[in-house]
């Protein structure tokens, strides 16, 4: 099954390192019997989308998560895209989520989305009121919202090494 999984620049960098990453809590998302449910139209290209948007927002409670972002890498959000099994829809969880069962070896990646520059500082403020925004605090809703606003860019899977590097 074509998956979604959230993720930070720093584990990209031990995806490359290690060949292999096990999603945080095993979540992901994906396309789901449910969410297709959830739209009354959409094609699977639009549904992946949703499923994008709802992994980018996961890699922002990843980054809020990370107690040490002094690693020298910038704060952008990331997601991996990647076909796995055995997957496991969690809809008590929401429509899209899914627990994978294994870790993700590089053959398993697609592609991968990660932020540009210019996200950045957008990325940042959002991080900081994320949980916030969570509980309801409209203003925090929007400063996420702002975030969310920029465009992950597509990498294929051979270009994560040279992504990193760059960084």
């Amino acid at each position: 099954m074509r998956v979604y999984i959230p993720a930070t620049l720093a584990m990209l960098r031990q995806l490359v390192a290690e060949g292999e990453l096990f999603p945080v809590g095993g979540t992901a998302f994906a396309v789901t019997p449910r969410l297709r449910e959830s739209y009354a139209e959409g094609d699977d290209d639009e549904l992946a989308e949703v499923a994008i948007t709802e992994a980018a927002l996961a890699s922002m409670r990843l980054l809020a998560g990370d107690e040490d972002p002094a690693d020298g890498l910038p704060l952008r959000r990331a997601v991996i895209v990647a076909d796995v099994e055995p997957v496991k829809p969690r809809p008590d969880l929401d429509d899209a989520v899914v627990k994978v069962g294994a870790a993700v070896t590089t053959p398993d990646i697609v592609a991968v989305y990660v932020d540009n520059a210019s996200a950045e500082s957008a990325v940042k403020a959002a991080v900081a009121v994320i949980d916030d925004a969570d509980l309801g605090d409209e203003d925090a809703e929007l400063t996420v919202g702002d975030a969310q606003d920029h465009d992950l860019a597509w990498y294929a899977s051979q270009e994560l090494p040279f992504l990193l590097e760059l960084l």
